[in-house]
């Protein structure tokens, strides 16, 4: 097949092994998350979105999409995953300190199943003590206090996945180890 032709085969839905109705996926995947910047990579193909008035992020972290045609049965559950906390639940966590989630990936409370968790409610904490650990990839990230503290609520469980922003700690703030 001749240049001419092969671009001549190319249609709309596959411009130079880019298949646009993927590209549209992911735009879509973006304005659910409300995300500023997405990258991607799958082998040799990578493409890097990003809003023109979205401020410069801090940083990006590599995010899990949703299959193309999720079953029905696993919509629900999604949906009640990321339900806002109710009314009596977010008075009781005013004032706290959130530490989020710098990245998607596998909640982990200790540093291995035989040991103990690295904190639990009730736990002081200094600034850049370890919290727990965020796997991704297969890549272990220590998730570090950014303030000194009381641990009052963890709000994942050991094993959780997690997205990117997703709440992990409330401290209330003062005081350290």
């Amino acid at each position: 097949m001749t240049k001419k032709t092969k671009r001549q085969s190319e249609t709309k839905a596959d411009v130079r092994g880019v298949d646009l109705a993927e590209v549209e996926r992911l735009l879509a995947f973006m304005e659910a998350r409300g995300l500023g910047e997405f990258e991607y990579r799958r082998g040799d193909l990578h493409v890097r979105l990003r809003k023109e008035s979205s401020a410069p992020a801090a940083g990006w972290a590599p995010v899990a999409l949703p299959p193309a045609n999720p079953p029905a049965a696993q919509a629900p559950a999604a949906v009640a995953a990321h339900a806002a906390p109710g009314a009596a639940e977010a008075d009781a966590d005013a004032g706290l300190h959130v530490i989020k989630s710098p990245i998607v990936g596998t909640f982990y409370s200790a540093s291995s199943p035989e040991v103990a968790p690295f904190v639990s409610p009730g736990a002081r904490v200094k600034s850049g003590d370890t919290l727990c650990i965020v796997e991704a990839m297969k890549l272990m990230n220590e998730i570090e206090s950014d303030v000194a503290g009381e641990v009052v609520k963890i709000f994942v469980k050991n094993g959780d996945p997690v997205e990117y922003g997703q709440p992990l700690f409330g401290l209330r703030t003062g005081g350290g180890k």
